[in-house]
């Protein structure tokens, strides 16, 4: 058996590159399609031009280089944008839910109960059973606020010289 020898190499280099371009399915990540591109192009130009071992790997690292630079360049320049951008993001897609607190918020933390979950809350002192509203989150703490269920009226509220104003006084 003389191996690899009895193949013409551009049919290497597109077995290569097939297998490249489905290893791109299976495998996350979008390098291994400009490398099957590459394999592909490389084994054109073998059939084309007789290339030898050395011109070979050459024209594989170049094409490869150029391919991988120029598609990050063009997805730089022009990012796809997704429908949903937050589908990874848990904790961002709460943002604005209230929920209530389970655990009392005492010292900075506590938990809270969103949904059929019970989340890790940051945020100030809260007692539990109180209803907050979510801000933020940082990583799987949700960032929270107290809910204020009745906005202070005009007549509760201190006018310019510091003094509340009574109704009917």
């Amino acid at each position: 058996m003389d191996g690899l020898d009895s193949f013409d190499p551009h049919w290497i280099w597109v077995v290569i590159g097939l297998v490249l371009a489905a290893l791109e399915m299976l495998v996350p990540g979008v390098y291994l399609i400009w490398l099957a591109v590459a394999a592909l192009v490389t084994g054109a130009l073998t059939f084309g031009l007789g290339l030898g071992l050395p011109a070979q790997v050459i024209v594989f690292v170049s094409v490869s280089l150029i391919a991988a630079f120029s598609a990050r360049r063009l997805l730089r320049d022009s990012p796809i944008v997704s429908s949903d951008p937050l589908m990874n993001q848990r904790g961002s897609r709460l943002v604005g839910e209230t929920a209530i607190i389970t655990q009392a918020i005492d010292g900075g933390t506590g938990r809270i109960k969103l949904g059929d979950s019970e989340w890790l809350a940051r945020g100030p002192n809260i007692a539990a059973g109180e209803r907050v509203r979510v801000t933020g989150s940082d990583g799987t703490i949700l960032i929270v606020e107290p809910v204020n269920l009745l906005p202070p009226s005009e007549e509760d509220a201190p006018s310019d010289d510091g003094t509340t104003s009574e109704a009917g006084a």
